[in-house]
């Protein structure tokens, strides 16, 4: 219809506890035309309630808010919109926080000191189904991935295992290893066959040479 405005391609919803941030990402993300911020939101609280009621397609999400983890109420977020899309936007680049944004829903993952065409080019990837994450922060994940698979394949036990195994090598029984630990007695047998099985030994003599190998018997352990 004649003089009436032609409705934009994108609605988003910013959370973030700064509002100096918000100011500047509304700024910059309706200059580029086609997006509107449809409302801004500075706790999770706030955010749950903006995004019921906007129905966002994009929803930029600080992590790191004062009422609780962005992360963490991703799940209750993205069901108050289906089909909204999440854009992490945060200044925490520990490769942890960034597998877990996307194992939690999160389409994409920014750092705030990206150039401003990284964060366009994040909104519409997001948008349009894909999924973004920085090239910089994605050969850092993958390195930590990398780091990560080579410490398991040196040491694949848990931290449990490797004191029941210590315990096991100085002569504590299964059911000393339980009131030790405030276990079951099954659960210590069940740790004790994974530790057997994970380190592919077949008696009680080749677990103690283990543990003496790896300076386990003084409490400790490499």
């Amino acid at each position: 219809m004649h003089g009436m405005a032609e409705p934009p391609d994108l609605r988003l919803v910013l959370v973030d506890d700064h509002a100096v941030v918000r100011a500047g990402l509304r700024m910059l993300l309706e200059s580029e035309g086609g997006m509107e911020v449809v409302d801004e939101a500075s706790t999770l609280a706030d955010a749950v309630f903006k995004v019921r009621r906007h129905k966002p397609d994009v929803l930029l999400l600080d992590i790191r808010l004062p009422d609780g983890d962005g992360v963490a109420s991703l799940e209750r977020l993205m069901s108050e919109a289906p089909g909204c899309r999440v854009l992490i936007l945060s200044m925490e680049d520990d490769p942890h926080h960034v597998r877990q944004a996307f194992e939690k829903g999160a389409s994409g993952y920014l750092l705030k000191e990206a150039a401003e065409a990284d964060l366009i080019t994040a909104v519409r990837e997001v948008a349009r189904g894909g999924r973004y994450l920085h090239p910089e922060l994605g050969a850092r994940v993958m390195q930590a991935d990398v780091i990560e698979r080579r410490q398991a394949e040196d040491d694949p036990l848990s931290d449990r295992e490797r004191e029941v195994l210590r315990l096991l090598a100085l002569g504590h029984t299964n059911q000393e290893i339980a009131k030790m630990l405030y276990i079951s007695v099954r659960t210590a047998e069940t740790h004790r066959a994974h530790i057997m099985q994970k380190l592919r030994l077949g008696s009680r003599a080749e677990l103690v040479a283990y543990a003496l190998a790896h300076g386990m018997m003084d409490g400790g352990g490499a």
